[in-house]
């Protein structure tokens, strides 16, 4: 993982934020990947807190927007805002709550986050400010914007695991 010396251009240190935020040496705290590492799929598939979304949502949810902003870098127009979205679209439902569906559930969150870094590296500093399609900001935003929500949804994930955790058997 590069370090901030390593890195000259501004989409290097948003890659490398990113990077950190999915799978490792976070200031933070543990990464996405470190968070998920040990869950199982019935840990992941439990709603401990009934109005809350469960581990499995979270980490369906993280991967449906850095896929969208991945595909954005191609001219996809970003789908269209929570409001009027379909539920499932931002929330996908869980095909099968199995181990297997569990492992690629988590595989498929972090190759999108890693996949996503590595075209933010090459995207070119130059182009930050280009309007990202289907919304009014520039790609910066949007940038900062996947590693804040994918952070903001990992904490989530942190809460819900510590609160298994803790509970008798």
């Amino acid at each position: 993982m590069p370090t901030i010396a390593s890195t000259n251009t501004e989409c290097s240190r948003i890659a490398d934020q990113l990077r950190r935020a999915f799978a490792g040496d976070a200031w933070h705290g543990p990464s996405l990947r470190d968070l998920l590492s040990n869950i199982s799929q019935e840990q992941a598939h439990a709603r401990p807190l009934a109005a809350a979304h469960s581990i499995w949502d979270l980490t369906l949810h993280i991967g449906v927007w850095t896929r969208a902003a991945l595909a954005s870098m191609r001219g996809v127009p970003m789908p269209a805002f929570v409001e009027t979205m379909p539920p499932e679209q931002n929330w996908p439902l869980i095909p099968e709550a199995d181990a297997v569906g569990w492992k690629a559930a988590v595989e498929n969150t972090l190759r999108a986050g890693n996949e996503l870094a590595a075209a933010i590296e090459h995207f070119g500093d130059e182009r930050l400010g280009e309007r990202v399609p289907g919304r009014d900001y520039g790609f910066y935003n949007l940038f900062h914007g996947i590693v804040q929500h994918s952070l903001y949804h990992a904490g989530q994930i942190a809460i819900l695991k510590k609160g298994q955790a803790s509970r008798p058997s």
